[in-house]
């Protein structure tokens, strides 16, 4: 009779970056050469093929995503080590979501005899803002244009709203060869906030063989060649280009006079601007402005203000008692 346990399956979801070697992470190496089959998306096997011998490779369609996910939990269930592989992150527009969804809906948990692992990339939004120059040095947020998935009045209503908050945007999955007009719509409700003169990078295969980069502006951007590898970064209202680079400026001007390094009258290094939240609230509490008014001027929700209004004046009664 034989007690040997049946192995244990593993599930390594592979990061591999933007796709060339130099950019491979030493551990994603390291699981492709642990696995026993290799699972991913027909381009993405293509990419490190030469790493792939004598081992089971399974290669699947675009919209197949389901489908690798499947077969790697089958594998794993047989005892097998699966690398189940994806471009840039697996967990940022990648492999890692549908995969939990497959298990979860299956029955599994962390302590099943199914190991998973993530195994992290450099996402598209990193690898392309590295060729462009540092756009992305202040706050900025990721939105997929595929509506393959998502509804468009979902996907419209994220635009709008980081477009008005004026971050800047990476846009995934921008154009294709059916889907063409919703990078039209995005740039449509992006002009409705910001500047046209508003610097844009667009990214084509970065770092692979046929990588392409393009600077140009919010009014312009539809004009540019885009694709589906392609990844479309637009900047901010203090987003600037010189010299051929996107730059980003994180905010040390608010603060320091960026040629000497002098703190500006009224600053104090360490601490928060005078305009952060307390120097703010104080400002709102001299205020002679009603709430409407105030909300009108910071284009805050009125409520908000309202409440803060409120908050101030609890304060000053218990500083009082």
């Amino acid at each position: 009779m034989n007690d040997t346990p049946a192995p244990r399956g593993r599930i390594m979801l592979v990061g591999l970056g933007p796709g060339s070697h130099a950019h491979l992470t030493a551990r994603a190496r390291e699981a492709i050469a642990e696995a026993d089959t290799v699972i991913g998306y027909v381009t993405y096997i293509r990419l490190v093929a030469d790493l792939l011998e004598g081992k089971e490779v399974i290669r699947k369609s675009m919209t197949e995503e389901l489908d690798r996910a499947i077969e790697a939990f089958e594998r794993a269930r047989q005892g097998r080590k699966v690398a189940l592989i994806s471009s840039g992150d697996a967990g940022v527009y990648g492999m890692a979501g549908p995969t939990f969804e497959v298990l979860f809906q299956a029955g599994w948990t962390p302590d099943s005899d199914i190991e998973v692992e993530i195994i992290p990339g450099a996402s598209a939004l990193n690898t392309c803002a590295a060729l462009v120059g540092a756009p992305l040095t202040h706050d900025f947020c990721a939105i997929s244009l595929s509506d393959l998935l998502t509804p468009w009045p979902v996907i419209a209503r994220r635009l709008d709203a980081v477009a008005a908050a004026d971050f800047v945007v990476a846009l995934y999955n921008p154009k294709s060869g059916r889907r063409t007009r919703q990078i039209v719509e995005a740039q449509r409700l992006f002009l409705r906030h910001r500047h046209p003169d508003t610097p844009v990078a667009i990214v084509k295969s970065a770092y692979r063989p046929k990588q392409r980069v393009e600077l140009t502006t919010l009014a312009r951007m539809t004009d540019a060649d885009i694709g589906m590898l392609s990844t479309v970064l637009i900047g901010n209202a203090s987003t600037f280009v010189r010299h051929g680079l996107m730059v980003t400026p994180r905010g040390y001007a608010n603060k320091y006079d960026v040629d000497s390094g002098a703190t500006r009258d009224g600053e104090k290094a360490g601490r928060s601007l005078s305009t952060g939240l307390e120097g703010w609230l104080a400002s709102l509490r001299a205020s002679a402005c009603s709430a409407a008014e105030l909300a009108a001027e910071h284009r805050l929700p009125e409520d908000y203000i309202t409440a803060l209004l409120a908050d101030a004046g609890t304060d000053t009664e218990e500083a009082a008692a």
